[in-house]
């Protein structure tokens, strides 16, 4: 039987399992938050501003484009030598696929006008923040765009991490939208909104993420080792 202690730090491979079961229902719920952004239509976020622009250029589904983004950060980050944990890989695949889900299902329309669109795209940002903190709970590692924010903060000293993270979502937003992405006033609100939504969502269930300990894949690797051992 698992206890909270042992649930928290991944000591067993028991826990391990339930909190990647955990990760991955977060990040399909997730998925639906970033669903909705879209679907506002009123321009999406930075990074799915990259993926709706290749999944445009190349005639692929979103989800293809956003496994393909995914992995890409995530062999970056591996190439960085940076943390990498389980719940990196889930990321990778699930929320792209859950959006692809439910396109197909068409659970909502997308918006006609900016009034209905900005409601639209907070809900979504809300529920991003919310699943969030319920994925980084999972203690299995962050998402490779974090990881990868992480580590050029790291290697670029003197600049703010603030910087860095507009360079990033500019970049990403610039290349997307020479693809064809779509750009507009809810691309803005992602890149300003999302920080302070789940700051506020967060604060709102006592979260603090800086005290969460991530389990790196070799640590988790080495529980189930010891459990097929014993």
């Amino acid at each position: 039987m698992l206890n909270w202690k042992s649930l928290k730090e991944n000591r067993t491979g028991k826990a391990i399992l339930a909190n990647m079961v955990l990760a991955a229902v977060s990040l399909f719920v997730n998925g639906f938050g970033v669903y909705l952004t879209i679907q506002a239509n009123i321009g999406a976020g930075p990074w799915d501003v990259l993926n709706l622009g290749l999944s445009k250029s190349l005639g692929i589904l979103y989800g293809t484009a956003s496994i393909a983004v995914s992995y890409g950060i995530l062999g970056i980050d591996i190439i960085l030598k940076e943390p990498i944990g389980i719940a990196m890989f889930i990321d990778a695949f699930v929320v792209g696929k859950a959006v692809d889900l439910f396109n197909r299902l068409d659970v909502v329309h997308k918006c006609s006008s900016i009034k209905t669109g900005i409601p639209v795209m907070l809900i979504g940002l809300v529920i991003m923040a919310y699943t969030q903190y319920t994925y980084m709970s999972a203690s299995l590692g962050c998402g490779p765009r974090d990881t990868l924010l992480v580590a050029l903060a790291k290697r670029a000293k003197k600049v703010p991490i603030g910087v860095v993270s507009i360079t990033l979502l500019s970049l990403a937003t610039f290349i997307g939208w020479l693809l064809g992405g779509p750009v507009g006033i809810g691309t803005l609100i992602c890149a300003f909104a999302t920080g302070p939504i789940m700051q506020m969502a967060f604060m709102s269930v006592k979260f603090d993420a800086t005290h969460v300990h991530h389990q790196h894949l070799g640590d988790s690797v080495r529980v189930f080792k010891e459990k097929k051992a014993a």
